[in-house]
C-alpha cells in the first residue's frame, strides 16, 4: 500500500513516533499504524481522502491521546491524523460572546483565552488542561460543570470538518438562534470521528462568574450523599459541581494520595461548588445548609483560593492514584438519572459486584472501577461489566456518561442498546462516509 504525499504538512513514519499512538488512556492496545500524518494545508486533506478511498485505507483523528473508551486507536490501514501543526488559535469575540479555534488547540488554551477575556467556556473534563479541543468536540466532553451548564454540545455554535468529498465544510452559523433543518453540528459532536474530522468550531461564551463558594461535605453514612442531589434541585439549587468519593476511595486517597488528601475528614465526602449571584452570602449559604437537612452537619466552606485548589487537585488526581495502584483495574463512566443513585446502589449490593466509585453524583454519572480486574477471570470480568452496564439502563441510564463509545464499549454498546439506534447511526456513517475512511471500527 503506497503512502499519501502532503505537499505542506508532514508524514512521520519513524517506529519511535507510532509505537506511542497505540495507546490512550483506556486499557487497550492498538494496532500500528502506517504513518503520523501533521497536515497544515486544505490540500494536505485532500491528499489523505484521496489516498484512503484509492488505497482502502482509514484516518483516525488523535488529539493529546487522554481519552478513556481507545477512540484514537490504530486499526489495519491507518494513518493517523494529528491536527496540532493546522495554523490558527483560539479567537474570541466578545459581542458575541463567543470563540473561534482550531482543533489542534489545546482545551486549556481556548477556556485561557475565554478568561483574557473576562468570558467564560464552561466545559471542564477532568482533562481539560492537558486535553486537545478537537478530541473534547468529538467526544462530547463533560466534567464536574456538566452538573449546571451541561456538556460540550451545549455550546457549539458552528464546526468546520473534513468530509469524505476531501473538503472541510461548515455546519452552523454564529448565533445562538439557527432552526435551518436539523442541526448537523450538533450530530458531529460526540460522533467520535466516524461521520468526518473535526477541524474547527465556533462555541459560545458566557460571563465568566464572579462568586464561587466551594463547599466540603463530609458524612458518616456515605450512602446519606445518594439523595443530596435531588435534595438541592427540589430546593431551587443547582451546583456547579457535585463530585463525591466512596469510602473505599476517599481511604485509598488518604493511604496513597497528595499530602492535601492525606487530612480529608469524613467516611465518605462531597465536594460542592456554586457561582450563583450572591453565593458567598450568609443567606446562600443558609438555604444551602436547610436543603442538606442532617447531612450537612459537618458542612465545611474553602474560603481561601488555596484552599480550594487544593481540593479540585485532590479531586483531579483521583484516577492517577487509583491507576498507579491498580494499573490493571477497569474503570466505566456509568450514568443513571440523579433521581435512580439510591436504587444503582442497591442492585450493585444485590449483584455482588466489586467496584469502588467517585465522580460527578450532581448528575449521576459516576466512576466506577472493578480494582481486581487484572486478577479476575476474564468472563467473570465481562460477566460483571455486562451487569453492571444492565442495571445502568434498567434505570434509565447509559453505559457511558461522557468518555465515549469508542473501541472499549462498542460489543457492549452493540449488544444493548435498541437494534433501530444502531441501525439509524450505521446509515448515518454509510450517507456521510460511503467508503468507510473516517475511524472505522469505532462506536457501530
Amino acid at each position: 500500500m503506497r503512502l499519501p504525499r502532503l505537499p505542506h504538512g508532514q508524514l512521520l513514519q519513524n517506529p519511535e513516533a507510532l509505537e506511542g499512538l497505540r495507546r490512550d488512556e483506556s486499557h487497550l492496545v492498538g494496532l500500528p499504524p502506517l504513518a503520523l500524518a501533521r497536515p497544515a494545508h486544505p490540500d494536505d486533506l485532500r491528499e489523505l481522502v484521496r489516498w484512503a478511498e484509492g488505497e482502502g485505507g482509514a484516518l483516525v483523528p488523535r488529539g493529546a491521546g487522554t481519552g478513556k473508551a481507545g477512540g484514537c486507536l490504530p486499526g489495519p490501514g491507518t494513518v493517523v491524523v494529528d491536527l496540532s501543526a493546522w495554523p490558527g488559535q483560539p479567537e474570541v469575540d466578545p459581542r458575541g460572546p463567543h470563540l473561534r479555534a482550531p482543533a489542534g488547540c489545546l482545551l486549556r488554551d481556548v477556556k485561557a483565552a475565554a478568561e483574557a477575556a473576562g468570558l467564560f467556556y464552561p466545559p471542564d473534563p477532568n482533562s481539560w488542561d492537558q486535553c486537545g479541543f478537537g478530541g473534547s468536540l468529538a467526544t462530547n466532553a463533560g466534567g464536574p460543570g456538566a452538573c449546571k451548564y451541561g456538556m460540550t454540545r451545549a455550546w457549539v455554535l458552528s464546526l468546520e470538518a473534513l468530509m469524505a468529498d476531501g473538503e472541510v465544510h461548515r455546519f452552523g452559523i454564529g448565533t445562538v438562534k439557527q432552526n435551518s433543518g436539523p442541526a448537523l453540528a450538533q450530530l458531529l459532536v460526540g460522533s467520535e470521528g466516524i461521520f468526518g474530522l473535526i477541524m474547527a468550531a465556533t462555541v459560545r461564551l458566557i460571563p465568566e462568574p464572579r462568586e464561587r463558594l466551594t463547599l466540603l461535605l463530609p458524612v458518616g453514612d456515605w450512602q446519606g450523599l445518594l439523595d443530596l442531589p435531588v435534595a438541592l434541585v427540589t430546593a431551587g439549587l443547582l451546583p456547579a459541581a457535585f463530585e463525591f468519593w466512596d469510602p473505599a476511595v476517599l481511604e485509598l486517597l488518604r493511604r496513597h494520595g497528595p499530602e492535601e488528601a492525606r487530612r480529608l475528614p469524613g467516611e465518605a465526602l462531597a465536594l460542592l461548588e456554586f457561582d450563583d449571584p450572591g453565593c458567598t452570602s450568609d443567606p446562600f449559604l443558609n438555604r444551602v445548609l436547610e436543603a442538606l437537612g442532617p447531612a450537612g452537619e459537618h458542612l465545611q466552606s474553602a474560603t481561601e483560593t488555596r484552599q480550594r485548589e487544593a481540593l479540585w487537585a485532590v479531586r483531579r488526581q483521583t484516577s492517577v492514584v487509583l491507576k498507579e495502584r491498580f494499573p490493571r483495574k477497569v474503570s466505566e463512566d456509568i450514568v443513571v438519572p440523579r433521581t435512580a443513585l439510591r436504587a444503582f446502589y442497591q442492585g450493585v449490593a444485590q449483584r455482588g459486584l466489586p467496584l469502588v466509585s467517585y465522580g460527578h453524583l450532581g448528575d449521576g454519572n459516576l466512576h466506577v472501577n472493578f480494582l481486581a480486574a487484572g486478577e479476575t477471570e476474564p468472563g467473570v470480568l465481562e460477566g460483571q461489566v455486562m451487569d453492571l452496564f444492565r442495571l445502568c439502563m434498567d434505570l434509565g441510564g447509559g453505559l457511558t456518561g461522557e468518555h465515549g463509545i469508542g473501541l472499549a464499549k462498542r460489543p457492549a454498546f452493540l449488544g444493548l442498546a435498541d437494534p433501530y439506534q444502531i441501525e439509524t447511526l450505521r446509515s448515518l456513517k454509510r450517507a456521510l462516509d460511503p467508503k468507510g475512511i473516517f475511524n472505522p471500527g469505532k462506536v457501530i
